[in-house]
């Protein structure tokens, strides 16, 4: 692990192509961990896999400026120079996914290809937005994320065939601070529809959804799908929202797919 100037931990493993992957809400890099064995491939050189905590979560900072995206999409750019990386294959999961569209919208020229995964472009509408500031508030008042453990896991993150993972996924979500979940909260609500960013990116581009995923439906992956102009749908059948967790070897697939594009020019 490395440590960036910022203060932001930062997984990486392999050579190649830059791929730096975003993690979901409200997790950490440590859910990335299949991708960052794997990816690199056998002789390590096919991808230079980067895997940052974002902000407030796993060793990351929080800071002092108020709950945006856009924010966190620039962080990455920060990032990139911190690793002298020039253009990168950015990939992000729910929550890290809208960070990725935010940063196609703010660092277009720094996107080699674009991965979409288990997340929309579409903005919350007022009742997602209500429960959103009712979450940040009451982890805050309660200084416990608790609330989380008791409502997420509810909620259909695992899909039926991933129940094995909650534990594991228990572990990330306690250790994510309150203060953390209650920015990222009010970043994501305030975030707003991007579906026209999707359709000016002029890079490859991957999008994911599980099959069982009681979190984003099916039809936001499609709008996504038809918003970019050069863009590969896949949909992992018995996976629910962490596709990247639940079924690595089919993710890593398109990853890997979406790299080879890349790379084809």
């Amino acid at each position: 692990m490395t440590q960036l100037p910022s203060a932001v931990p930062v997984r990486e493993s392999g050579t190649g192509t830059p791929l730096v992957l975003l993690h979901a809400f409200p997790l950490n890099a440590a859910m990335w961990s299949a991708q960052l064995d794997e990816l690199p491939g056998p002789a390590g050189d096919r991808a230079r896999v980067i895997a940052p905590d974002q902000r407030g979560f796993g060793g990351a900072a929080l800071g002092s400026e108020a709950p945006s995206l856009d924010t966190v999409a620039d962080d990455v750019a920060r990032l990139l120079d911190a690793e002298g990386i020039d253009r990168t294959v950015l990939g992000g999961l729910s929550m890290g996914g809208y960070v990725a569209m935010a940063f196609a919208q703010r660092h277009p020229d720094r996107l080699a290809g674009l991965l979409l995964a288990n997340t929309k472009a579409t903005a919350d509408p007022d009742a997602a937005r209500l429960n959103r500031e009712r979450i940040a508030s009451a982890v805050l008042a309660r200084d416990s994320v608790q609330l989380l453990l008791d409502e997420r896991m509810a909620a259909g993150q695992l899909g039926p065939r991933s129940q094995h993972l909650t534990d594991r996924v228990q572990r990330m979500i306690a250790a994510a601070p309150p203060a953390a979940v209650a920015w990222a909260q009010r970043a994501m609500a305030e975030r707003p529809e991007r579906l026209d960013v999707l359709a000016g990116v002029r890079v490859p581009a991957a999008v994911v959804a599980g099959a069982e995923d009681g979190l984003m439906p099916l039809a936001e992956a499609e709008l996504m799908t038809r918003a970019l102009p050069d863009a590969e749908l896949t949909v992992l059948p018995g996976v629910g929202h962490l596709g990247a967790v639940e079924a690595p070897e089919a993710f890593d697939a398109v990853v890997l797919r979406l790299l080879d594009r890349v790379a084809a020019g």
